[in-house]
């Protein structure tokens, strides 16, 4: 949980990026596009050296997200 406790003005969610770690592929995937539906894709899911899946996403919030598999 986590709150600024002032909630006046408009949000601003610079400076950081929440981590999500999907159990599986098919998890990362529903999560992603859940998370990309009205956002915007930073980064597409994709496998890289440490993940079989890995993306970055920012939310119709404007919050960022990264996503992984664990291995």
């Amino acid at each position: 949980m986590a709150s600024d406790c002032r909630c006046q003005g408009a949000p601003s969610f610079g400076g950081f990026s929440l981590a999500l770690t999907a159990r599986d592929d098919a998890q990362a995937e529903k999560a992603f596009g859940a998370l990309a539906n009205g956002g915007q894709i930073q980064m597409p899911l994709t496998k890289t050296f440490f993940s079989s899946k890995f993306g970055v996403v920012v939310d119709r919030f404007g919050v960022s997200w990264m996503i992984n598999v664990a291995k």
